[in-house]
């Protein structure tokens, strides 16, 4: 009403206007348009004055300017969660004002570290901070992304978690554990007093239940792959019997997948269990909705309360991905370093850089009919693609040119220089006629897709993009219908992350890779498994080596991960999934 019938008037001056121009303006009836301006009316928002009888118009006067009104409304939604309304609001309504720029201003201050209080209550204090994607799936079984694994592991816990620092395996669940010599008989001995988010203790019984369920139809069943038995061995005992030898079972068990779950979901439907799961993690979930992830503290976690009372995940709208101008600051944390023409957080605040332990990559498919079946024209297309050059142009978080999923083996492989006498040879030998390649992406690679098509149309290469949102990502037939997709791998757990790399049900690989290759690298992953440490090493290296011999995949470049936090934030430090674990985060004071 503001924008089509108030125009550049001061607040309070009068404007005829009939009841049927209001309808219209309001896309209702006229009598429901009386409703609403009887409600405005009531609010002290406008004054509204109808003609009485025939020829007589009827006045209306804004008694509010329209920016306070838009910036109130806005935050109210964004405190309800609601942010992806706020920024629609702002849009559409906010194109002639300063209220999206006041509102991003506050916004800033919004995120971080908040100090709440209730009356009487003690101050509680809180993170909150917003993310540019959405959860997939909390289901262990089915968890395949680094934010819902790192979601996971706040929610659930493990029988044993695999501590970066110390490189080693650590107690979780289970206070103990062993193997027989040939490595196919596991025993797990678990505490007592673990408790769900329900107050119910955890028992090997649960236990039991998730391995079970996890060996089922589920993309992470490659845990259970070789497991013939799962055995409760009374309330505190567990037993798995394996077909055969398998010298690293307990790093699967450090796996986000092997998450304990309570027996039968706790006696709810599945449906309605995954609306607000539990687990026995340091974090029980407090809300769950398209636009917030809420945390709170579980104060009865057995390995100690966190310092945080909760967590606060704000999931972004699409639209701020694509309007730089609509990222809160605080939204550069976790995945981008920012140019010098970008806004940075305050001097006083502290950096951490970590370089990602994975790789961004192009992987071929297949298995199906196309260019990409000649090793020549992949092996063509690896080198037209050279890494240096792809950091040069494009810079940001890729810094490091990959030639391995690993970083540290990266840095001592030499990448070959452009040669484009290679490349017209190769390209000859593959005898390539032109056919137009479909090229699947996901919206948070699309930077480097465009390079990537660009950069293959200078040698008569010819692409068509496919992006999929985050929406897609569990439609399979999105990316089954590609011939080739760039992606991005984290190694969280190293050996075991490698192996979940090629097992993973719904993982690239399985859907690119023809059944001889995958039979193969199943061979070598069971030879890898009854291997000393050195020898596992050599038998993945083996199947590394020989998909990117084969130009089956072309390794990009290694993310920088940068975050960055206030002085008085403490214990802060990016783990081996580049987020940071929320349950030794605290504050001190007065800082």
């Amino acid at each position: 009403m503001y924008d089509r019938f108030n125009g550049r008037r001061a607040v309070g001056t009068p404007v005829e206007v009939t009841l049927e121009e209001l309808a219209d303006a309001l896309y209702c009836t006229p009598r429901n348009a009386k409703l609403i301006l009887r409600k405005l009316a009531d609010d002290h928002l406008i004054e509204w004055s109808p003609g009485r009888g025939r020829g007589n118009r009827s006045r209306l006067s804004f008694k509010a300017d329209k920016e306070p009104l838009l910036l109130e409304l806005s935050r109210g939604l964004a405190q309800r969660g609601d942010y992806k309304q706020s920024f629609e609001l702002l849009n559409e309504f906010g194109h002639d004002s300063s209220a999206k720029p006041k509102f991003l201003d506050w916004l800033n201050g919004h995120f971080g570290y908040q100090q709440e209080k209730l009356e009487g209550a003690t101050a509680s204090d809180i993170l909150r901070f917003p993310v540019y994607r959405p959860v997939v799936s909390l289901d262990p079984a089915q968890v395949n992304y680094a934010f819902d694994a790192h979601l996971v592991r706040q929610i659930y816990d493990r029988l044993v978690r695999f501590d970066e620092k110390l490189e080693r395996i650590v107690p979780g669940i289970a206070h103990h554990w062993t193997s027989n010599e040939e490595g196919t008989e596991w025993t797990f001995y678990l505490r007592k007093g673990v408790l769900f988010h329900d107050g119910r203790e955890l028992t090997s019984v649960d236990a039991a239940f998730t391995f079970e369920r996890l060996a089922g139809d589920t993309p992470n069943r490659w845990l259970m792959r070789g497991v013939a038995a799962v055995e409760p061995r009374g309330p505190r005992v567990l037993r798995f019997r394996l077909h055969r030898p398998n010298r690293i079972f307990d790093r699967f068990m450090c796996s986000a997948a092997a998450s304990i779950l309570p027996k039968d979901l706790a006696g709810r439907e599945e449906a309605d269990f995954w609306q607000l799961p539990i687990g026995s993690g340091p974090f029980r979930l407090a809300a769950l909705t398209p636009h917030l992830i809420e945390l709170a503290s579980f104060a009865n976690y057995y390995a100690g309360r966190a310092y945080l009372d909760g967590v606060q995940i704000v999931i972004m709208p699409e639209d701020c991905l694509t309007d730089p101008s609509c990222w809160p600051e605080v939204l550069h944390t976790f995945d981008t370093d920012p140019s010098e023409d970008e806004k940075k957080p305050d001097e006083n605040w502290q950096r951490l850089i970590k370089l990602c332990r994975g790789c961004t990559m192009v992987t071929w498919n297949l298995n199906r009919l196309g260019p990409q079946q000649s090793e020549a024209f992949r092996r063509a297309v690896r080198m037209i693609l050279h890494p240096p050059a792809m950091i040069e142009d494009l810079g940001g978080e890729r810094a490091l040119p990959a030639a391995s999923f690993r970083p540290e083996v990266s840095a001592s492989l030499p990448i070959g220089a452009y040669d484009p006498k290679r490349i017209r040879a190769a390209l000859r030998e593959s005898g390539y006629d032109g056919a137009v390649l479909r090229f699947g992406a996901h919206e948070k690679y699309e930077t480097d897709a465009n390079w990537i098509a660009n950069r293959l149309a200078e040698w008569g290469i010819n692409t068509e993009i496919v992006v999929t949102t985050w929406d897609q990502v569990t439609d399979s037939s999105c990316i089954q219908e590609t011939d080739f997709t760039i992606s991005g791998v984290v190694f969280a757990e190293d050996e075991v992350c490698e192996i979940e790399h090629y097992e993973h049900g719904a993982c690239i690989v399985q859907s690119f890779l023809d059944e001889e290759r995958l039979d193969w690298i199943l061979n070598r992953i069971d030879a890898a498994l009854t291997a000393d440490a050195a020898g596992r090493r050599l038998l993945l290296r083996e199947i590394e080596d020989r998909l990117r011999d084969e130009a089956v995949i072309l390794f990009l470049h290694h993310r920088q991960l940068n975050t960055y936090h206030h002085p008085s934030l403490r214990g802060v430090s990016l783990n081996s999934l580049g987020w940071i674990d929320f349950q030794n985060l605290w504050f001190e004071k007065n800082a």
